[in-house]
């Protein structure tokens, strides 16, 4: 067979480990892969190159993706489904490797729909791919924020301030969790959890009248401000821009400087932010995302082989199985109350 992979969405530490690993499995059972650029639009346009095993030689280490990316929709072009199609039988292409989030994996459901034979491998540095327990990808992040918010507590107890990092997760908050926790943050902001900020200054306050003179607050870029008409259940987000790409989500971020000014001006403390922003994304992944998108890519091309379309490789407990994509994708994974719960415990 001759099988595509493409890699689409925001890039993500492990992302070469995914693509290494199907073409190694693929050339192994015989068959010949080629490398689609930029995601989708390398579809589209049939922008594309034969990758062999010389050409995948030293990447697994490497950030980032070899195949470029792009957040390009097919459904958001003209008859961009029928294109799609004639592009796959031009380039002689058998089936599809798609690696990527929701939105790729979305419009993978539906080119498999339409016929197309398409597997997914499920890609994200939030974590909040439905129907898989990790996406590789997240702990590399959640390294680098924990490892951040190590360095920023020493110049915050020096400097007797209220530091604010602001870490990715649009709508779920997974890695503001896991790193505030692991880094000892005092205050952890989520986008489940609207918050009200004279309570996160009342927080403050009172873990200040107990004679700590410095505190760490860690807030998820999507985490939302409760309003004055808002419900528990609601909030505002902010919005660095109302620009939306073609999967129609606007550009988040900034929160963080908010929500320091306002801990300065409610508190007197004197606060500063820190937004890490993509600095989470690049870089050397760690070597579970490197393990974990290895056997992600291997299963991928196993599943290609058997012809199990339709099908995504998934982290279950310890294993790798198949789940349809369609499964994983229209409902994000979110962080459950118990664990939030459980992690308020240390807050203040």
């Amino acid at each position: 067979m001759r099988i595509g992979i493409l890699t689409g969405g925001g890039d993500c530490p492990g992302l070469n480990a995914v693509i290494r690993a199907v073409v190694k499995r693929a050339v192994l059972k015989g068959h010949e892969v080629y490398g689609l650029k930029k995601g989708w639009r390398g579809l589209l346009n049939k922008d594309y190159e034969k990758l062999t095993l010389d050409s995948i030689s030293g990447i697994l280490h490497k950030g980032g993706t070899i195949l470029g990316s792009s957040r390009t929709n097919v459904y958001k072009e003209e008859n961009g489904e029928a294109v799609a199609k004639r592009s796959m039988e031009e380039m002689g292409l058998d089936a599809l490797v798609a690696i990527g989030g929701e939105d790729t994996l979305g419009v993978a459901s539906k080119l498999y729909k339409a016929g197309v034979n398409v597997v997914g491998v499920p890609k994200t540095i939030d974590n909040d791919l439905n129907a898989t327990d990790y996406t590789f990808g997240f702990d590399t992040a959640v390294n680098i924020a924990t490892e951040a918010i190590d360095r920023l507590h020493t110049t915050a107890e020096s400097h007797n301030r209220v530091i604010v990092v602001e870490v990715m997760g649009r709508h779920a908050g997974w890695i503001a969790l896991h790193s505030g926790i692991a880094g000892g943050a005092d205050i952890i902001l989520i986008p489940e959890k609207p918050f009200d900020i004279e309570e996160v200054c009342q927080s403050l306050k009172n873990r200040h009248a107990r004679g700590k003179s410095f505190s760490i607050v860690c807030i998820a870029e999507g985490a939302k401000i409760k309003t004055e008409e808002a419900t528990d259940k609601d909030g505002s987000f902010v919005l660095s821009s109302l620009k939306k790409d073609s999967f129609g989500h606007v550009a988040l971020g900034g929160i963080g400087n908010i929500i320091a000014e306002e801990i300065e001006k409610r508190t007197g403390f004197e606060t500063r932010a820190t937004i890490l922003g993509h600095i989470q994304r690049g870089g050397t992944p760690s070597a579970f995302d490197r393990v974990l998108g290895t056997r992600f890519g291997v299963f991928a091309a196993d599943l290609v082989d058997k012809g199990e379309f339709g099908k995504m490789a998934s982290l279950q407990g310890k294993d790798i199985v198949s789940v349809n994509i369609e499964d994983a994708v229209g409902v994000l994974k979110t962080v459950d109350d118990e664990i939030y719960e459980m992690a308020t415990t240390f807050f203040g």
